[in-house]
């Protein structure tokens, strides 16, 4: 076996151990029971994403969207729209694996350049992460502790999540427009077969969408229904079990969940980082949970900042789920970004990236605290 197969079972080998190791402390029990949940709840999102795949159910959506009456400007509004949406719905790590080829085939069947759609949905993805506990692993970690259903979240949390979101497309268009302007005007056949979604994947988005609402703690039910439907999936031969695990990329997540725990342990021992937010007001606190973000992804940087209670818990996920668009290592979803993104046939690079989320998160972030600021007054 060659030494590049053996780093990643060895890496997670050493994760576990590590974890494992961190039990026996009081501050490592307190950081997993943090951290844990987040990731078995977008682990069991990601395979339900790749059932409903399988099933059909996002090459669906972007034929829809992509027989849309209207020029370029038009198809890639929509194409963000379901970005959001899904990102809402399902976790954005699953939206950014499974949209970008099938919005990417979207714009390429209508004759439109992919750096709008290749660079937006990624964009779109961590901006609109701020609206349900699901969409984002940060959201459960910060607020999550609170014990409250995603109904309460979503009432928390909608004004900075649409603000975000609309900050966001504004941007967006400003940034292509030369491109959605040059872009060819022909639309989809009018005969051309629309993809059927599959009832499996229809039944198993609305039922997570549903737990993730209700449920203070949804990541052990969204497991069980991850866990059932790959189950009849597999059986029914409509997924095939390897693919399903590829899906939920267990490697990338216990690496991460290690680096989470571990950090997580020395908050709670060092309060330094906790402190930094003690006396910040909003603004600062989004500043620094961004700036932190980049430099240590935004996991991390999560468990880090909330080995205390935090201040402005709305305004840190601000921070958390923006903070990700000023560089490609501020979360997991864009290496998920990168990587299916580069298996659909485009070539993202660094500057691209930087020269689309960096106006976008920026722009974001005010809307998102003036939205803060303007709900806690009312």
């Amino acid at each position: 076996m060659s030494v590049a197969k053996l780093r990643v079972p060895a890496a997670v080998g050493a994760a576990a151990g590590t974890i494992a190791l961190a039990l026996t402390t009081g501050s490592g029990r307190s950081a997993l029971d943090q951290a844990l949940p987040a990731f078995v709840l977008v682990g069991g999102l990601l395979v339900l994403g790749a059932v409903a795949d399988e099933e059909g159910l996002f090459a669906a959506a972007a034929a829809h969207v992509e027989r849309l009456p209207g020029s370029p400007r038009t198809l890639f509004v929509a194409s963000l729209v379901l970005v959001a949406g899904v990102t809402a719905v399902l976790n954005l790590d699953t939206a950014v694996v499974f949209l970008t080829p099938v919005v990417l085939g979207a714009a390429e069947h209508r004759g439109v350049g992919d750096a709008p759609f290749l660079y937006g949905t990624i964009v779109m993805a961590n901006g609109a992460s701020l609206l349900l506990p699901g969409a984002n692993l940060t959201n459960l970690m910060v607020l999550g502790v609170e014990h409250v259903p995603g109904s309460v979240f979503l009432a928390r949390m909608a004004a900075p999540a649409i603000a975000a979101v609309l900050a966001t497309l504004i941007v967006l268009l400003v940034r292509f427009r030369a491109d959605l302007h040059s872009g060819s005007q022909r639309r989809a056949a009018a005969g051309a077969r629309i993809p059927r979604a599959g009832a499996l994947g229809i039944a198993a988005t609305a039922v997570a969408a549903l737990l993730v609402l209700v449920l203070p703690h949804p990541a052990a039910a969204i497991a069980a229904l991850a866990l059932v439907v790959a189950m009849i999936a597999v059986a029914g031969g409509r997924a095939a079990s390897a693919d399903l695990l590829r899906a939920a990329d267990l490697p990338v997540l216990v690496v991460l969940l290690f680096v989470s725990v571990a950090l997580g342990a020395i908050a709670r021992e060092w309060g330094a980082p906790s402190d930094l937010l003690s006396d910040a007001g909003i603004a600062a606190t989004t500043a620094i949970a961004a700036a932190l973000t980049v430099a240590v992804n935004n996991l991390p940087a999560t468990v880090l900042l909330t080995g205390d209670a935090v201040p402005h818990p709305r305004a840190l996920l601000v921070g958390l789920n923006l903070g990700p668009n000023l560089f490609v290592t501020g979360s997991l979803a864009v290496y998920l970004w990168w990587r299916a993104a580069r298996r659909a046939g485009a070539r993202p690079t660094l500057r691209g990236y930087v020269s689309a989320g960096v106006p976008a998160a920026l722009a974001a972030g005010v809307a998102a605290l003036v939205a803060i600021e303007l709900t806690a007054r009312s």
